[in-house]
């Protein structure tokens, strides 16, 4: 009933949009992206038809409604993000083939322990300190073939108790995506909404945010926000009826030796996982000065590529071969470009910033509640668009607006960027949720059930910690625009 209900809903809010145009201030242009982007929430949230079906919708209405031209809609489709996951999926896929992904597994549970709870600590640890400083797309492409191993791992085990392989599963691939964007928050080259609030503030009023500056705030929020996402998965989201890996320590020892030396195509697939994993992390700092056209998507299709070039030891085929693909989750990918596709729209049409300028009209509020409804605004906007895109949009339009009511700036736009990371409830939202959502084991209600809870505590959290915590920290006044930074 739902879906029916959603297959007559969605078109309707678009037609009613498109024909009625309702809001005043807003063009025609951006009326069409609105009634687009309903429709194909509607569809996405309510599953009425394939997700990745739904995500070609923008290719047809954007045209038809003057929302975007073809080309424009049609060239997101092949935004560098998506074929930085088509790279880290053939890794994936290598390390799955040749079986090299039972043996992390099984490592990784007889270094954490066989606590399920503990495992998936563990990851997110892991994901959210590689988060700090690589690009938490990258971060979460590199676990999520890891983490599927563990997942397998404990299906494979006959002790298992029925339907725990799957609970485990959606646990682990939400804590991986949202420890991605959490630990993104903790430094100022962590996630792009933090360099993009930077580089505003310096082009605006010629201050510069310092690294250790936006740590002192950012960590806190970091540290806080991952130990209430890891409680709340594992307490509260999901019940876990066996909380010990089936077998425990003595199993997982047998498993290891089971296993036995190390194969020529496990040696192979484990240096071109280990390569780019390495290429990465010392990205920025090490690969940029010597190659300054370097970036994480051309890392990921090289060490992709070099699998399908690197021979094995049956018959002289490669590491893979193009049957091999048959397992990416081309709907996943098909589903992100039509993310981009959206995000773009929002930019061209100026809705992004139509709905921006809507926050002078709570110039009368009080600034926390200002503050509050902002980072809200923020927050549930990036589950439709990119949160770069977002942010750079919407930061240049805060400025002026706490000029104009005279509070401080930086309170409204820190708050609109640890916001823009804070996007947990739908596969578009943030790179991490789209790779998690590839791995199978979850649905749009899945997200969408267990993120509205983490986006709540999210938007609560940061308005307190930047309207108590900032001031502290930055030694600033939140309630007066300061004489010295007047453009």
């Amino acid at each position: 009933m739902q879906r029916k209900i959603a297959l007559v809903l969605g078109p309707l809010l678009f037609i009613l949009i498109q024909f009625l145009k309702p809001f005043e201030g807003l063009s025609d242009q951006g009326h069409a992206v609105l009634a687009t982007t309903l429709w194909i929430a509607v569809w996405w949230v309510v599953e009425a038809i394939p997700i990745a079906a739904t995500a070609l919708l923008p290719i047809v209405l954007f045209p038809l409604s003057g929302g975007m031209e073809l080309a424009t809609t049609t060239a997101s489709f092949g935004h560098r993000y998506v074929f930085l996951y088509l790279g880290g999926f053939l890794i994936a896929i290598g390390i799955e083939k040749w079986n090299l992904h039972r043996r992390i597994a099984l490592n990784i549970i007889a270094f954490i322990g066989s606590d399920i709870r503990k495992i998936i600590l563990g990851f997110m640890l892991a994901t959210a300190f590689l988060s700090m400083w690589i690009s938490n797309t990258a971060t979460s492409v590199m676990m999520l073939p890891i983490g599927i191993a563990i997942i397998k791992q404990l299906k494979d085990n006959p002790d298992t108790v029925e339907d725990e392989n799957l609970i485990f599963g959606k646990a682990l691939m939400l804590g991986i995506a949202y420890s991605a964007s959490i630990g993104g928050i903790a430094t100022l080259i962590g996630t792009p909404p933090n360099l993009v609030l930077a580089g505003v503030v310096q082009s605006t009023y010629g201050y510069e945010i310092s690294f250790l500056e936006w740590f002192s705030f950012g960590f806190p929020i970091s540290i806080v926000l991952l130990a209430f996402c890891w409680v709340y998965l594992t307490r509260k989201a999901f019940k876990f009826k066996q909380t010990e890996f089936p077998g425990g320590k003595k199993e997982i020892l047998r498993l290891k030796n089971d296993l036995g030396p190390i194969s020529y195509e496990e040696r192979w697939v484990a240096v071109v996982f280990s390569l780019a994993a390495f290429c990465w992390i010392t990205r920025s700092f090490l690969l940029q000065p010597l190659f300054p056209k370097i970036d994480d998507t051309l890392i990921a299709i090289l060490f992709g590529l070099a699998l399908f070039v690197i021979p094995s030891k049956r018959q002289g085929q490669p590491l893979l071969n193009w049957k091999d693909t048959i397992n990416l989750p081309w709907g996943i990918i098909l589903l992100f470009g039509g993310g981009m596709a959206l995000a773009k729209a929002f930019e061209e049409s100026g809705l992004a910033i139509w709905l921006g300028q809507l926050m002078t009209e709570f110039g009368g509020l009080s600034l926390f509640l200002l503050l509050l409804l902002l980072i809200a605004a923020i927050n549930f906007l990036t589950e439709i668009t990119s949160n770069l895109a977002t942010t750079a949009m919407l930061l240049p339009v805060l400025a002026p607006l706490a000029l104009e009511i005279d509070v401080h700036p930086f309170g409204l736009m820190v708050g609109a960027a640890v916001a823009a990371s804070c996007a947990y409830m739908l596969p578009v939202a943030t790179p991490p949720n789209a790779v998690v959502f590839g791995s199978g084991y979850l649905r749009i209600p899945d997200m969408v059930s267990k993120g509205i809870v983490m986006n709540i505590v999210s938007i609560l959290f940061i308005s307190l910690m930047v309207y108590f915590l900032l001031p502290l920290l930055w030694g600033i006044n939140l309630e007066s625009f300061p004489a010295a930074l007047i453009p």
